[in-house]
């Protein structure tokens, strides 16, 4: 480690700071996202100290949670992001580890570079975020809906934001990293805790399920505790298929695989969609979360609307909760896009660098008769084959969400078992997915097949 590298320069890791432009998009759309919320929080709060402080209050407490389902999500995005591009450059990390390279090292530099892109991206949306808060609240004020008072242009609370949001990014590196920099050699990591990973994951999923089941039944009674139950059901569910999602992913991947056809393209994808499981798993799981989150908040809010009509009430009380409903879903999803939106970056930049790594296999594909067209195919039916599984996923989880949430609160005030089907969002989600496997795949497959088969063929 001499000359003008230092070992603790985050070249030796990652290359360049390029690679990890996923960390710093994904924390400036967190950080924007806080700044918003926070910005207007502040300045509700301050507007309802001349009249009622409760609207500032209830903002104050909805924006904590949405920022901290952004966050969450934000961290798994990285860790896989940061994750995949160790794997990457596991050769070149193999060979430091030969000369002399300790994990430390390779983990101090790792995490200085992440920090660096991390503080750039948290700042600038910072800026962007309060900036967009600032000027919605300046069009209120012109307009009445706000008392012309002296407002803060940049609460402190919004810097703190940003610093969590960096602290996030850090934390999450060195979770990500945590296997292929450890102490042990780079070159393949332990399964020997793989079945404990396996029982936490079952345990975890297995108590979460019986919550959801005990929730049900609160609803059903009446009791309001039944919704806090929910909650932590979800939750604890979730949480243990994460841990347990490389080995439930491809499995599932490997199954809507089939479904792509028999063609050469079609076989090569679905081969190269699990040839790796972990690879696989970061692949698919961020964007599992995101659609599990948007179609809890739909199918719940949907369950609820559609269980008004067994309500007793008058058509014009009827039509007044109706309109509250509906206004109340698009505020919920317009809070929850954002972490669907990070997950939709995290899933293409993980499809990115996963192409490109694969620069040589493809320069063997092309010197065995493939065309750059055929190339292309394969790596856009395995993108299929990847958001497929996890739109899939989270269409079936976010729904049996939803609905326990929808039955733990009106179980008492409607028979039956609420199940809210939002077709309008479940094509929305279809679309989406599509646009987004065009996005994750084309790119990188120009790219890749830009490459003359011998120049691919001769990377190392």
């Amino acid at each position: 480690m001499t000359g003008n590298m230092k070992a603790t320069d985050y070249r030796l890791t990652v290359g360049s700071l390029r690679e990890l432009s996923t960390v710093g998009v994904v924390c400036a759309l967190s950080a924007a996202y806080a700044g918003i919320l926070l910005t207007a929080s502040d300045f509700i709060g301050r507007a309802g100290d001349r009249t009622d402080g409760g609207m500032s209050v209830l903002l104050g407490a909805v924006s904590s949670v949405f920022i901290l389902i952004a966050l969450f999500v934000a961290a798994v995005v990285i860790s896989n992001g940061v994750d995949t591009v160790i794997a990457g450059r596991s050769r070149q990390l193999a060979l430091l580890r030969l000369v002399g390279a300790s994990s430390q090292q390779l983990r101090s530099s790792l995490t200085r570079g992440v920090a660096k892109t991390a503080v750039v991206g948290a700042a600038a949306g910072t800026v962007i975020g309060v900036a967009i808060a600032d000027i919605a609240r300046v069009a209120m004020v012109s307009r009445g809906v706000l008392p012309d008072i002296r407002y803060s242009y940049l609460p402190p609370i919004t810097v703190v934001a940003a610093a969590i949001v960096v602290g996030v990014a850090v934390i999450a590196t060195l979770i990500g990293s945590r296997k292929t920099l450890s102490g042990a050699p780079v070159l393949g990591a332990t399964n020997s805790f793989r079945w404990l990973k396996n029982l936490a994951a079952v345990t975890l999923a297995g108590f979460g399920a019986l919550l959801l089941m005990a929730a049900a039944v609160l609803g059903e009674r009446g009791e309001v505790a039944g919704f806090f139950v929910a909650f932590f059901g979800a939750a604890l569910t979730a949480v243990g298929l994460l841990v347990g999602a490389q080995s439930v992913v491809p499995a599932m991947v490997a199954g809507l695989g089939r479904l792509l056809g028999g063609s050469p393209q079609a076989l090569l994808a679905r081969k190269n969609a699990v040839a790796d499981k972990a690879r696989t798993t970061r692949s698919t799981i961020g964007l599992f979360i995101g659609v599990t989150l948007i179609v809890t908040v739909v199918a719940g809010m949907t369950s609820l609307t559609e269980s008004l009509d067994r309500w007793d009430m008058s058509p014009e009380e009827l039509e007044e909760n109706r309109q509250v409903m509906t206004m109340m879903t698009w505020v919920l999803v317009g809070l929850i896009v954002i972490s669907v939106i990070i997950a939709a970056v995290g899933f293409v930049s993980t499809m990115s660098l996963t192409v490109i790594g694969r620069t040589r296999e493809i320069g063997m594909l092309r010197a065995m008769g493939f065309t750059a067209k055929q190339v292309q195919s394969t790596i856009t039916l395995e993108s299929v084959a990847l958001s497929g599984t996890a739109v899939l996923g989270g269409l079936l989880l976010g729904t049996l969400f939803g609905a326990v949430g929808s039955q733990s609160l009106i179980g008492a005030m409607t028979p039956g078992f609420p199940v809210g089907l939002p077709l309008g969002a479940l094509a929305a989600i279809v679309l989406g997915t599509a646009a987004l496997v065009v996005v994750a795949s084309l790119p990188p497959s120009r790219r890749a097949v830009s490459v003359a088969p011998v120049d691919a063929l001769a990377v190392a």
